[in-house]
């Protein structure tokens, strides 16, 4: 805390507006902090204080000043307020949190005779406008997305839950920032004990700045340095409430579109929002090739080494003599190859992602066709290689909240496989299935419902059923109220 605040925090507000506007302004030195000042019907001194391209100027003028110059000055915050127009009006006196309203976008008002401010909310900010967010199209199903305003995303997620039961905590985190956060959650639904260890540990972030979610989501984590994600993820409300009332909390960040949900499953991320728009049967193929999609690029690179340096009999003839003959006079060994070829890959995915949108498409094309038909024909590398690093990385983004941690395992698998051959691939993924196994986030574990087996999960996991046999919510994360369909609805027979 600064000396300014530290001194202004043993003063008090008086009666005079000249004095409190000095006292907020020894708090508030910037140039964009202004001073509105105008007089009451009577010549008492009053003024605003605002943060300049932060207010709405028009309804500053509209809602305060025109209705005090027309009248005589109030004797007391509360007279004041009856006689402002504005629909968000509180009093406080603590300069420390006028400063923070100002700050926020709020207008603070002093008058002459009254030692308390009032505060107007008269928040103008420019945001963008809700719509799809890019990284979760849809062809069925609901288009909006969050935007980077905290009040709005809530609104979007109390439209879908037009419920009392839809509880916001609004927390306030970063010692220079003053993020809000707001955690919600469906009072008797979500596990209480959880909602509290969330807000806790909210409560306890003492760091400089929150500029997104994702840092929020570093410490919720219960393993901070987990190479998998610690939070879901979503940027669309209909998605963020349909976890909620399966019985997640969800965590919005003032500033961010990215809302986090806790506990979270391995197996969300296979979900997608269109598979509940979709037949069952298409949802659980979907969900299959997704699952398969992750599998091949981990083990297919993996395997591919493994095969050429330990055990090539495990391929089929005809397949093996096609690799190699396209791998004869390949200076680099094929782990060495591999490994190459996948650090291109993630050199080109990290330059396309950074660079403009119409400058990335023609680097894609350089570097997927001129620079891999050109390493083939110089004999650098062969064009099985190719082939395999290609589906690969392609299959990595069928589930895109995991490419990270699969681009991280793929190349990982490669090493063990060029080092030991398959049977370090054996035990890597062993390695891997036990810390899954093992590792959990507030009493869920992350493999549920495969591990520990919750036969009644099942039916929305990798396979999805009918909506009629959804009849109750997940018995993982432990709900109060496990009902979500009436027994009494039944699944209409065919025919």
């Amino acid at each position: 805390m600064s000396f300014a605040y530290t001194l202004c925090e043993m003063k008090k507000l008086g009666k005079k507006c000249k004095d409190n506007v000095k006292l907020i302004k020894s708090i508030l030195t910037s140039e964009d902090i202004l001073v509105f000042a105008f007089e009451t019907a009577d010549g008492a001194a009053c003024a605003a204080v605002y943060a300049d391209g932060m207010t709405d100027k028009a309804l500053l003028g509209e809602q305060i000043a025109r209705p005090l110059s027309a009248k005589e000055a109030p004797a007391s915050a509360e007279d004041a307020a009856k006689l402002l127009q504005a629909p968000e009006i509180k009093t406080e006196s603590d300069l420390t949190k006028l400063a923070d309203e100002v700050l926020s976008g709020n207008t603070v008002l002093f008058i002459d005779g009254v030692n308390e401010a009032l505060v107007a909310g008269m928040k103008k900010l420019s945001m963008r406008a809700i719509m799809e967010p890019p990284g979760a199209v849809a062809v069925k199903g609901p288009r909006e997305g969050f935007i980077e305003d905290l009040k709005t995303n809530m609104s979007l997620v109390r439209n879908r839950l037009r419920t009392p039961k839809l509880q916001f905590k609004t927390l306030t985190a970063g010692k220079q920032s003053k993020t809000m956060i707001a955690v919600g959650y469906l009072e008797g639904i979500a596990d209480e004990n959880i909602v509290s260890e969330i807000v806790k540990k909210i409560e306890s972030i003492d760091i400089d700045g929150i500029p997104d979610s994702s840092y929020v989501g570093k410490f919720l984590a219960e393993r901070p340095d987990s190479l998998f994600k610690p939070t879901g993820t979503t940027e669309k409300p209909d998605v963020l409430a349909a976890k909620m009332l399966e019985g997640r909390v969800a965590v919005l960040v003032d500033g961010s579109p990215i809302a986090l949900t806790l506990p979270y499953l391995l197996v969300e991320d296979f979900q997608g929002a269109q598979d509940y728009f979709v037949s069952p049967y298409r949802a659980s193929i979907s969900r299959l090739l997704r699952f398969l999609g992750v599998f091949v690029s981990i083990f297919l690179p993996a395997f591919y080494v493994a095969a050429q340096l330990f055990k090539l009999q495990i391929l089929p003839l005809s397949f093996l003599l096609t690799i190699s003959g396209s791998t004869q006079g390949i200076p680099l060994s094929p782990s060495l190859e591999l490994f190459f070829l996948l650090l291109v890959l993630e050199i080109l995915i990290e330059a396309s992602v950074r660079m403009p949108k119409y400058v990335a498409l023609a680097l894609s094309v350089i570097g997927a066709l001129v620079l891999g038909d050109t390493a083939v024909k110089a004999g650098i590398v062969s064009s099985s290689a190719i082939i395999i690093t290609a589906l690969s990385g392609i299959s990595a983004y069928t589930v895109p909240d995991l490419v990270g941690t699969t681009s991280i395992l793929r190349i990982a698998f490669v090493v063990v496989a060029g080092s030991i051959g398959t049977y370090g691939v054996i035990l890597m993924t062993a390695l891997v299935l036990y810390y899954l196994v093992t590792s959990d986030a507030y009493g869920v574990p992350m493999l549920a419902p495969f591990s520990p087996l919750v036969r009644r999960d099942l039916k929305d996991s990798l396979m999805k059923t009918s909506m009629y046999s959804l009849d109750k919510r997940p018995k993982t994360f432990k709900t109060k109220n496990e009902t979500r369909l009436q027994s009494g609805k039944k699944e209409p027979k065919n025919g």
